[in-house]
């Protein structure tokens, strides 16, 4: 059974701002009907009105990802309101200060790994679960890893340590996915210029002990890559993207 775009589910976690903004505003653009997830209802609210002015169709569930009975509830209100779901777009994250390795607090390193790797298996397991008894059976996972998936910044232990979880579980759904016709894929963003990320333009503490300013990219061509991957038949899968401005410190030697 095929479905049309205009009859397709997609959840944007972290879609307040930023990357997740971008995100479901394209996926709105191409005709998804997107569920609009975060913990502050504010901005999503604002991002719904918009899309309903626009004539598009979006929801806004206030969520916190680190916490199992708030997701469950994000998903029963999917599955009550809509009835399936087939695109997560599992976005949310956070970071912790750039304090030497031995300041990181267990409090600041716990909420890290809670929302970034913990959280995003909350949300892939409350997918993977409604794809795999939804029918048509399937669907589709992308999660944001990160270019800190492959290579830390300095003074990023726990950033880097969830991103890196990140793409073990990406690996780990994509197989015990195939079953079910549900894949999973990562899309790794480098400096995606975003109101969190502008203060990059100004300088950031390099691997030389050097603090220097670094090259941005638009976010859209972030929202166009995942566009693109949300794009495939269930058939192919991009398993990891990684779109970054091109001149970013990243394939070099610090």
């Amino acid at each position: 059974m095929n479905q049309s775009v205009a009859s397709r589910i997609a959840l944007v976690t972290g879609a307040g701002s930023g990357v997740g903004l971008a995100v479901a505003q394209a996926l709105l653009a191409d005709g998804f009907t997107v569920v609009l997830a975060g913990r502050r209802i504010a901005p999503l609210e604002q991002a719904v009105a918009a899309a309903h002015a626009a004539g598009q169709k979006a929801a806004a569930i206030s969520v916190d990802i680190r916490d199992a009975d708030s997701v469950a509830a994000l998903f029963q209100q999917i599955t009550e309101t809509f009835g399936r779901l087939d695109l997560l777009f599992n976005n949310a994250g956070v970071n912790a200060p750039a304090v030497p390795f031995d300041e990181l607090g267990i409090e600041q390193w716990k909420n890290v790994i809670d929302t970034n790797l913990t959280g995003a298996f909350l949300c892939a397991r409350g997918a993977f679960g409604l794809m795999r008894h939804q029918s048509p059976q399937g669907g589709r996972i992308i999660n944001n890893g990160s270019v800190s998936a492959h290579t830390p910044r300095p003074l990023s232990s726990a950033y880097t340590a969830s991103k890196h979880a990140i793409t073990g579980l990406t690996k780990s759904i994509a197989l015990d996915g195939r079953a079910y016709n549900i894949v999973c894929s990562q899309v790794d963003i480098g400096n995606a210029l975003t109101s969190l990320s502008e203060r990059m333009t100004k300088g950031v503490l390099q691997a030389n002990g050097t603090t220097a300013p670094e090259p941005m990219m638009d976010v859209g061509h972030v929202a166009d890559a995942v566009r693109y991957m949300a794009s495939l038949p269930l058939s192919a899968n991009v398993l990891n993207l990684t779109v970054m401005a091109s001149s970013m410190p990243f394939v070099g030697r610090g």
